[in-house]
């Protein structure tokens, strides 16, 4: 997907980010406004304010107004603090984001059912939010106003602090709309977590596989042929047995494990196989190395807490052997 100095992956990364702007813009516009729905951020903030001000502006004020008026002190003072380069990619999504809810028409996807504004809400914004984050971007708002407070208050993490303040704005959006509204708003806020979070997890999962086999060179030789993965060989002793044995330890996608688990049987149906599922996996063939830190980066809000396997596993003690 790379040309020359990187240009069609920059390209590409410009583009996922405008198209989750458009969804999240979709979301904003034609369902939360739509249902008098708040599910935080800056987002939210810009509902209640077209809400308050509606006897003093037909129509009151419109969310972009309100979304780039809050945002650029708010990039001003991170540009400052930490430099442009802090918000560089936020800049973009969040001028992305505020001509998509100036230009985009409104539609009243849910009509008045709210489940269904919660349902559709939180699934196309959770899609919208997963694509600006794959694309490398961010929308600034509650996320860079908290990464900026964190400065300040390092004993709290930015998470923590981006929870206290999107939970300051539902709870305002509450007083505001009503506690009926509220309650399926925060089914929307699952929503877009679970959603944004299997996005991203979705594209980069995999499977972690230990085999525990009488024929640990017929099985690595198969993994390294027919599936084209490394595998590592570490020694282990039974217990129960006292026989010491070569564990196997290999990482492939998600369809390459039913071929693996074939396999092993076919060589070997005593083998003893264990699967895990490894979230995030760096190295060649997964996430390679000059990814590695802006996909980190990208996805530190959410829970991303797994090993780091592949090619490139540490060597603990001398009873690992590599096979490549």
């Amino acid at each position: 997907m790379k040309l020359v100095n990187g240009k069609r992956s920059q390209l590409l990364e410009y583009l996922m980010i405008i198209a989750g702007t458009g969804l999240m813009a979709l979301a904003i516009n034609s369902v939360f406004d739509a249902s008098g729905m708040v599910t935080g951020g800056f987002s939210g903030i810009a509902i209640i304010i077209k809400a308050g001000s509606q006897g003093i502006i037909d129509g009151g004020i419109p969310l972009w107004v309100t979304n780039m008026g809050l945002n650029i002190p708010l990039f001003l003072i991170g540009w400052k603090i930490n430099g442009f380069s802090f918000v560089k990619k936020a800049l973009i999504g969040e001028i992305a984001l505020s001509t998509w809810l100036a230009i985009e028409p409104v539609w009243n996807l849910a009509g008045n059912d709210l489940l269904l504004a919660a349902l559709y809400g939180g699934v196309i914004q959770g899609v919208g939010i997963g694509l600006v984050f794959l694309g490398g971007g961010t929308t600034g708002g509650t996320d860079m106003m908290a990464a900026i407070i964190q400065k300040y208050l390092q004993h709290y993490s930015i998470a923590q602090i981006m929870q206290v303040i999107d939970a300051g704005v539902v709870l305002v959006g509450m007083y505001v709309f009503g506690i009926h509204k509220a309650l399926y708003a925060i089914i929307a806020v699952y929503l877009v977590t679970k959603v944004s979070d299997s996005l991203i997890e979705g594209l980069k999962f995999s499977k972690a596989a230990y085999i525990i086999t009488a024929k640990p060179k017929e099985i690595a030789d198969m993994i390294m042929k027919d599936l084209d993965r490394g595998v590592t060989g570490i020694s282990a002793r039974g217990m129960y047995s006292g026989q010491d044995k070569l564990m196997l330890f290999c990482v492939v996608n998600k369809k390459e494990i039913v071929m693996l688990k074939e396999k092993v049987d076919e060589i070997d149906p005593e083998a003893f196989v264990i699967v895990t599922d490894a979230r995030e996996v760096h190295g060649e063939g997964f996430i390679e190395k000059s990814n590695t830190k802006k996909y980190i980066k990208n996805c530190k809000f959410f829970s991303l807490s797994s090993f780091i396997f592949g090619k490139y596993i540490l060597k603990y003690n001398t009873g690992i052997r590599f096979y490549s």
